[in-house]
């Protein structure tokens, strides 16, 4: 899963640190959504990051499951958005997931190619473990890494496909490798008819802000 939505600016639209983020109030109707649709499933594991929205999610839709915090599985990294000149920044923060070169950095942040060094042993890790089904609430960017490997099974990055809130996403592991069965199920909103993306939904809330 993603984790439910969050605001990543305050009240007087300036930027928030995105480490302490908690879910709005409609996040935490999207999250129970996702438990509702998850009702029945039983689950050996649950995960999270070490970022507060994804456990707090996890906490909504697996209660009374013990949540795992794994500082690896951490959003994509940024850097700082007032280093990027005012006149390239919604160009660069819309497109922030879209790219494919390895040199590539996230907002002038992590690269593309340290965030797979970081998530694609956090995943071979978790995937060790004995479970018969876990849950992973992470973060959209992280996601998009998860997804493209099993549909890749190497270093491939997908960037263009979208990861709403408290979206779920079924993936199996057999003998004969990954099967993704589900991508961006969004149980609050199945038919998911918004035509923005999360990235410029995020960038219609920071828009009034500039360096």
């Amino acid at each position: 899963m993603r984790h439910a939505d969050v605001s990543y600016v305050d009240d007087a639209g300036q930027p928030v640190d995105p480490a302490t983020v908690a879910l709005t109030p409609r996040g935490l109707e999207q999250a129970a959504a996702a438990r509702d649709a998850l009702a029945g499933v039983e689950l050996d594991l649950v995960v999270a990051s070490d970022l507060p929205r994804t456990a707090e999610t996890a906490a909504i839709v697996a209660p009374g499951c013990d949540v795992e915090r794994w500082p690896d599985f951490a959003e994509w990294r940024g850097g700082r958005l007032d280093a990027i000149p005012t006149e390239e920044l919604e160009r660069a923060f819309v497109g922030a997931l879209r790219v494919t070169d390895e040199d590539s950095r996230f907002l002038g942040g992590e690269s593309l190619g340290e965030a797979l060094d970081r998530v694609h042993p956090a995943l071979d890790r978790l995937v060790a473990r004995e479970w018969e089904t876990a849950l992973a609430v992470l973060h959209g960017g992280v996601n998009r890494i998860v997804v493209s490997y099993a549909l890749s099974g190497d270093r491939t990055y997908f960037g263009t496909f979208e990861q709403a809130p408290a979206c779920i996403n079924v993936l199996d592991l057999g003998e004969d490798g990954w099967i993704v069965r589900t991508v961006n199920y969004v149980p609050y909103d199945p038919l998911h008819p918004a035509r923005e993306t999360t990235m410029e939904h995020l960038w219609e809330q920071l828009r009034g802000w500039r360096p």
